[in-house]
């Protein structure tokens, strides 16, 4: 196993991951039979046996399910069975993890070819051009 794949493999204890499951009613008329499992996953990252870096990196992801406090809380409400919730969820889990586990990619600065440059030029003085036209009576914008 080569480092790219080691890195990629970080699992997910389950044992760290609190479960919390309800089963809520419809709320009458025609979905009176309508049953929801509802699934709630509740995981500590900053508690949890992640590496350093993933954790820093799941933290500082833009996620609205992920709390100041370092908590992810993962909702499943489909018509399914709680085990099914319960799997999926556990899978968007180990999902969101495995791609912060992936170091970002650095890019390699380029240097402009002769084409875009070429390009760049002409559309700002394309613009330039209009925009001294702009205001003048008679221009056509």
């Amino acid at each position: 196993m080569n480092t790219a794949q080691r890195l990629l493999a970080v699992p997910v204890n389950p044992a760290e991951v609190e479960w919390s499951a309800m089963r809520a009613q419809g709320a009458g008329g025609q979905n009176v039979n309508k049953v929801a499992s509802a699934v709630h996953l509740r995981f500590d990252i900053l508690a949890s046996s992640l590496p350093e870096d993933v954790k820093q990196r799941l933290l500082a992801l833009r996620d609205s399910r992920i709390t100041q406090q370092g908590v992810l809380v993962i909702k499943a409400q489909q018509y399914r069975t709680q085990e099914a919730n319960r799997l999926d969820a556990f899978a968007r889990l180990q999902a969101l993890v495995d791609s912060v586990a992936r170091p970002p990619r650095v890019r390699r600065a380029t240097r402009p070819t002769a084409g875009s440059q070429r390009r760049r030029l002409e559309s700002k003085s394309r613009r330039s051009g209009l925009k001294a036209l702009r205001g003048r009576p008679g221009a056509v914008e």
